[in-house]
């Protein structure tokens, strides 16, 4: 017997096959997520490889921008996030940005080779105003050539479709954590408040973007709770962002004992097992993970990174070190890999 024969049946042994290539319309109860993160760490590794090649047989890695169009002066109190006014963390608030400053910044993404776009404002939920703003960047950045996203807080009736009739193509509202971890982080919004804007995006139409935050102090339980939360819409999240805990001095979350980097991973690796064909990205917190965690977190199944020097409010890897980390590996980007099949279908 091989070792990858080996392999195999020893995650048979903890796991039936059946329950781990589920279809997509099946539910993921939070005992059976946790029992995948409780596998041995190679086996769980080698499952989620095994899913990854199989539903992105190209192996392509996507790349996406985000820019703050609106920092800081949120009312809400994620216990995470340096943009809330309650406290101390350096962030100013800001108004919008023009048009013109989107659209540059915009040109320059696509120009580094993202394919999506993504905007995000620090509001509980937008204004009037904001979405006639909001609708115009919408519509220009799609009209470059890019994939579109949004992040704005919260969506009333009605504004989901006028974001989707604008040309928005990504909608994205994280759960953040397990329902029953949830309190610890945030007071200010419901868990259902977060479910009923996913319903939204849903009737609308849009494409939905939709993770978490891991390392903010809760259990490899909660872990699992969140995970199954994700698994478990119908349909699961187009787009999966797995976020690492970014400790802002200031903010309530500031102190915590570091996650371990190997639940990172297992993290990504159970969320590429559970929600096979979603692009599981890494977001917030690579720039302290370095190389050889990124390298780990591709094989288990990530295929989509935030791309550029700058998240929201916090740092992000630079485009080069990215840009030389993908070809260390031998990993082509999503935009390469449709200008080159572009360039077969017009005999270039």
């Amino acid at each position: 017997m091989s070792h990858v024969q080996e392999a195999a049946k020893t995650v048979e042994l903890h796991r039936p096959a059946a329950r781990i290539t589920v279809p997509e319309a099946a539910t993921w109860p939070v005992a059976d997520v946790l029992a995948l993160f409780d596998l041995p760490f190679n086996d769980l590794m080698f499952k989620a490889q095994q899913t990854h090649r199989i539903n992105f047989p190209d192996g392509d890695v996507e790349l996406a921008t985000l820019l703050s169009i609106k920092t800081g002066g949120c009312e809400e109190d994620c216990g995470y996030c340096p943009q809330a006014a309650r406290y101390d963390t350096g962030v100013e608030a800001k108004k919008i940005l023009d048009i013109d400053t989107v659209l540059d910044a915009a040109r320059q993404a696509k120009a580094n080779g993202a394919t999506r776009f993504c905007m995000g404002a620090a509001w509980r939920s937008p204004k009037e105003r904001d979405m006639e703003k909001v609708e115009e960047m919408v519509t220009k950045v799609k009209a470059l050539g890019l994939e579109t996203c949004a992040t704005l807080g919260m969506l009333e009736e009605g504004q989901a479709d006028r974001l989707k009739n604008a040309g928005l193509d990504f909608y994205n509202h994280n759960l953040d954590t397990a329902p029953e971890f949830y309190d610890n982080v945030i007071s200010t919004r419901e868990y259902q408040d977060r479910l009923d804007t996913l319903g939204r995006l849903r009737e609308a139409g849009l494409k939905v973007c939709c993770g978490g935050i891991v390392g903010m102090g809760e259990t490899r339980l909660q872990r699992a709770g969140l995970i199954a939360q994700l698994a478990n819409l119908n349909p699961y999240p187009e787009s999966v962002p797995v976020n690492h805990l970014v400790q802002v001095e200031g903010t309530p979350l500031y102190g915590l004992e570091a996650l371990d980097p190997f639940e990172f991973v297992r993290t990504i690796a159970v969320a590429r097992i559970t929600m096979p064909k979603a692009r599981v990205r890494l977001s917030a917190g690579r720039r302290q993970m370095g190389e050889a965690v990124q390298a780990m977190c591709f094989l288990a199944g990530a295929n989509s990174i935030f791309y550029g020097d700058k998240l929201l409010t916090t740092d992000n890897p630079e485009a080069e070190d990215d840009r030389t980390l993908l070809g260390k590996l031998g990993l082509q980007t999503r935009g390469a890999m449709l200008d080159s099949v572009q360039k077969e279908k017009c005999g270039c």
